[in-house]
């Protein structure tokens, strides 16, 4: 770029400002020790970072910070690090997800309203992907995303346990007598045992893997360790890439286009990934204008088999993924097999097929090939309709019970997924292996925020059976690392007067994958009558952030992203008060 070019940087309207105004932004930036010549024209790259210690996934984002802070200084650009909220799932209540929109306003203003050419994404937990995601659509600046990478597999009694699987996994130990509390609380240790987000192929590392297949990352780089020397030369590079991008005015309009979200669709499946991506893909479209229908994430995948052997639907974790090729390795099997579109650019100003075309696979246990895979074709996220969810309900077959998944039991119905608990391990809970365990008001308006809570634990005594699985329908979302017969993202939700509002005891709930249906077996009069006598729950939230939330959350369906924010909104530099 020449010297002439310079001058219409985004950021000259701050820091070549004349008079007062000028004299005020470079003055008070100085007093972080840097000179005049920072100020030259150069491109100001910010580092938008959610790094926290409330966030353990996120904790360790500083220290990429500081790496991507070497990569723009040695491409010629004034690195300026800036924090933002961080939505951990581990601790935060009542869900990470109430605060994934708040996230995503707070990465768009903050881009907005600063002097900013361009900008790295630094997350970590599976929350702080999408929004940053998000915020960086809507504002259209040059954008890349560095994730924090996974932590290291966990080691228990010589065996990799997953973080997240495993608690549900030591659950029902605990509750069968097959592990002491003693015992569940070592394993805690061997679990987490790194810096870094989950290891199995949860939503924190599906997502990541989003990012990688939408073009938003750089190739290979969603895989590599949080504690590998290799994830911080990835970040390096990041800070030299973004800034050609601002040479190059490559902008998420030009990246995330209907095709890239088509080949994030495909690799979602193919990865065995996270039924979470489906709010957050169509979501982060919102953003950029780019529709996408639930039906997309059942059409698109149904040619696609499962490559990748990965917890919870595998034995292996991310770790043993990366080595073994990463995402590169399946992106290059599904190129082969002519199932993404090649020609989609990407961050690195090349295209999908051509960032793939030396990527190896290594170990074809881990990742498989597409005339051998894991799991075939059609065993992937299926999308279902019925009278109980009309607009839909989705449910993650490599994850589930084969035998369950033509399925006719009576419901057992609970208003919030407290209630079941309360009830979950009385021996004289009135239920077996055929009820269906219904859980309502656990959606995005209901709870509110939509936790993950669809995949509860088995009664106690069924586990003491030896019963595995039941089927469970909520409202709800599951965490990635959960596994089990369970339909999620039921819409219209409960609190807002959809099917599942009407469900009473004891009503026969047909599930029939095969054929994608999810039907209440009571008769139209009925449903009526049910629905006559219905009545919103009353509203519990007056004021603040959850009332915001309630009032303008969209259905599942739809991305649970508000509606105020669908679409960009530019990077129109603000009016100047100085």
């Amino acid at each position: 770029m020449t010297d002439g070019q310079k001058s219409i940087r985004r950021s000259q309207a701050w820091f070549a400002a004349r008079g007062r105004s000028g004299m005020v932004y470079r003055s008070w930036m100085r007093n972080q020790g840097l000179g005049h010549e920072v100020f030259d024209g150069r491109p100001v790259i910010g580092i938008a970072t959610s790094a926290s210690e409330l966030a353990p996934c996120n904790a360790h984002l500083t220290h990429v910070a500081e790496a991507v802070k070497r990569g723009v200084w040695q491409a010629g650009g004034l690195p300026l690090q800036f924090p933002t909220m961080a939505t951990g799932e581990t601790l935060m209540r009542p869900t990470a997800m109430l605060y994934r929109n708040l996230m995503a306003m707070e990465v768009e203003e903050l881009i907005r309203a600063n002097p900013l050419d361009g900008v790295v994404l630094l997350s970590g937990c599976d929350k702080t992907t999408p929004a940053m995601l998000m915020g960086a659509a809507s504002v259209d600046l040059p954008a890349v995303m560095v994730t924090g990478g996974p932590m290291l597999n966990g080691k228990y009694r010589g065996q990799d346990v997953g973080s997240g699987t495993h608690v549900w996994k030591f659950e029902e130990d605990l509750k069968t007598g097959r592990m002491t509390e003693e015992e569940c609380f070592f394993a805690e240790g061997c679990m987490a045992r790194s810096h870094g987000h989950c290891m199995t192929m949860g939503t924190a590392s599906t997502m990541a893997c989003m990012a990688e297949a939408l073009g938003m990352q750089l190739p290979g780089s969603a895989a590599w360790p949080a504690v590998d020397s290799r994830r911080m030369e990835t970040a390096q590079t990041a800070g030299r890439r973004i800034v050609g991008m601002v040479g190059e005015e490559l902008r998420p309009s030009r990246i995330l286009t209907r095709e890239a979200f088509e080949n994030a669709i495909r690799v979602n499946a193919a990865i065995g990934g996270s039924t979470n991506a489906i709010i957050h893909l169509t979501a982060i479209a919102g953003r950029v204008g780019v529709e996408l229908s639930l039906q997309d994430f059942d059409e698109l995948v149904r040619a696609v088999p499962t490559l990748v052997n990965l917890m919870p639907s595998g034995k292996y974790l991310m770790e043993d993924f990366c080595y073994a090729g990463g995402l590169p390795a399946v992106m290059a099997e599904l190129l082969g097999g002519k199932l993404l579109h090649g020609g989609q650019v990407t961050v690195t100003g090349r295209t999908i097929a051509q960032n793939t075309e030396n990527a190896e696979r290594v170990d074809s246990d881990v990742i498989t090939r597409l005339d051998a895979p894991f799991q075939p074709a059609g065993t992937g996220i299926a999308v279902l309709r019925g009278n109980l969810c009309p607009d839909g309900a989705v449910i993650k077959q490599s994850a589930a019970s084969p035998h369950l998944l033509t399925h006719c039991g009576p419901a057992r119905v609970f208003d919030s997924p407290e209630a079941y608990h309360e009830v979950a391990d009385d021996p004289e809970f009135d239920v077996d292996e055929n009820t269906v365990i219904v859980i309502r008001n656990a959606g995005p308006k209901g709870y509110p925020g939509m936790p993950e809570v669809s995949n509860v634990p088995l009664p106690a005594k069924l586990l003491k059976a030896g019963v595995t699985d039941m089927v469970r329908v909520c409202d709800g979302r599951m965490s990635g690392t959960g596994y089990g017969t369970v339909v999620l993202h039921v819409a219209p939700e409960a609190a807002v007067g959809g099917p599942l509002a009407l469900v009473r005891d004891g009503d026969p709930v047909v599930l029939d994958v095969p054929n994608r249906i999810l039907r209440l077996d009571v008769d139209d009069a009925e449903l009526a009558r049910r629905r006559q006598a219905w009545t919103a729950p009353t509203e519990r939230h007056p004021s603040g952030y959850a009332w915001l939330y309630t009032q303008h959350v969209e259905q599942a369906d739809r991305g649970a992203d508000f509606g105020f924010l669908r679409g960009s909104r530019g990077h129109e530099v603000p009016r100047d008060s100085h």
